[in-house]
């Protein structure tokens, strides 16, 4: 089986996170600080080849109401032009709450000040974690 590698989308940096082989677990990977699409796109695109990845699956930034508001609207406008620059196919997941959660979850670990490129690859592994749970719940 292949892997999953998720995306979480920010103005400076793109939290990468992905899945093991049998699609149950999450974690994260890196961090890519954005550049121009064209260099962000090759980032994800050698990703995609090293780790046999199947599909992508990028958070989308709802309000708390569910609704898009224009940084959803700058996610898709920017997965729309990832998608002819890669060759796997591209899911939405919704990732409200998904920044704070990474927050909290690791304010617990070890390391006093977390790098926000470090909370921007949880947020991802979060996003990915949820997509794979709603996948194998009935």
């Amino acid at each position: 089986m292949s892997r999953l590698l998720a995306l979480d989308i920010g103005d400076k940096r793109i939290g990468v996170a992905i899945s093991d082989e049998s699609r149950l677990l999450a974690r994260p990977l890196t961090t890519i600080a954005r550049a121009s699409k064209r260099e962000d796109f090759e980032a994800i695109a050698r990703l995609v080849a090293a780790h046999h990845v199947e599909r992508l699956i990028v958070g989308l930034p709802r309000t708390l109401r569910g609704e898009e508001g224009p940084q959803a609207q700058r996610v898709r406008r920017y997965v729309e032009a990832l998608s002819s620059a890669i060759d796997a196919p591209i899911a939405f997941q919704d990732e409200r709450y998904t920044s704070v959660e990474a927050k909290e979850r690791l304010a617990g670990s070890s390391r006093r000040r977390r790098a926000k490129r470090d909370i921007d690859a949880a947020a991802a592994a979060i996003i990915l974690q949820d997509y794979l749970n709603q996948q194998t719940s009935p």
